[in-house]
C-alpha cells in the first residue's frame, strides 16, 4: 500500500547524509499558511541515541559506554550521526564518532582503546579523577585534584580530555585560575602524555 505523497523534494542517492536525514522526519501542518511541512526527527532519535543511565559512579570511560551509541552496530550510529548533523551542525557526540565522520580514526572501538590506555595511565596514578558527568553524548574528562587548589586559591585543576582535533587525540588543559585564558597542550598520543605526566601535575594555579 503506498501512502500521499508529501511533495518532498527528491535527494540524490549520492548524498546519503541528507536522504537519511529526510527519512527520519515526520509530516505537520504549519499553522501559518495550513500548509504541509517536514519536521526532521533525527534530531529526536539522537536525543535516545546518546541518552545514558545514570552514571555518576562511572571512574572510567568504560563506565559510561551504556548509550546506544556505544552497542548498536557502528555502521548505524555513524549514519544516524551523519543524518542529525544535516539539520543540526552542533548535535553533541563523543570525541571518537567525530572522528570517525571525518575519517580519521579506523573504527569507535579503537576510540574505545585510546580511551582505556589513558584511564589505565592516570588511574594508577594518585591524584587523577575521571569525571563522567558531562551533558549526554559529551566525553568525559580526567582531573589531577591537587592542582586544583594552592596557597593561591582555588581555580581549574589540570585536566585531560580527548579530542578529534588531531591524531595524537588527547589534550591537557594546565591548572589555571577561573576565568583566565590557558593554551590547550596537545599531547602525541598516551606515550607523550605518559612522558609528561611529571613535568603536567608539577604546573601550580600561576
Amino acid at each position: 500500500m503506498t501512502g500521499p505523497t508529501l511533495g518532498l523534494p527528491n535527494i540524490p542517492t549520492s548524498d546519503p547524509s541528507r536522504a537519511l536525514a529526510t527519512a527520519f522526519s515526520w509530516p505537520t501542518w504549519s499553522t501559518d499558511d495550513d500548509t504541509l511541512r517536514v519536521e526532521p526527527l533525527a534530531g529526536l532519535e539522537w536525543s535516545h541515541a546518546v541518552e545514558l543511565p545514570h552514571v555518576d559512579a562511572a571512574t572510567t570511560p568504560a563506565g559510561i559506554r551504556q548509550a546506544w551509541i556505544h552497542r548498536a552496530p557502528e555502521a548505524r550510529v555513524l549514519a544516524l550521526y551523519r543524518a542529525v548533523l544535516a539539520t543540526e551542525p552542533d548535535a553533541p557526540a563523543p570525541w571518537w564518532l567525530r572522528a570517525l565522520h571525518d575519517g580519521l580514526l579506523a573504527s569507535r572501538e579503537a576510540g574505545f582503546e585510546v580511551e582505556d590506555d589513558v584511564a589505565t595511565l592516570l588511574a594508577n596514578r594518585p591524584g587523577w579523577v575521571y569525571v563522567p558527568w558531562t551533558g549526554a553524548g559529551e566525553d568525559g574528562y580526567w582531573e589531577f585534584v591537587p592542582s586544583e587548589t594552592t596557597a593561591h586559591g582555588v581555580g581549574v585543576p589540570t585536566t585531560v580530555v580527548l579530542t578529534h582535533r588531531h591524531p595524537g587525540w588527547i589534550d591537557v588543559l594546565p591548572a589555571h585560575r577561573e576565568g583566565a585564558v590557558q593554551a590547550v597542550v596537545p599531547m602525541d598520543g598516551v606515550p607523550d602524555l605518559a612522558a609528561q605526566l611529571d613535568e603536567l601535575e608539577a604546573i601550580a594555579l600561576p
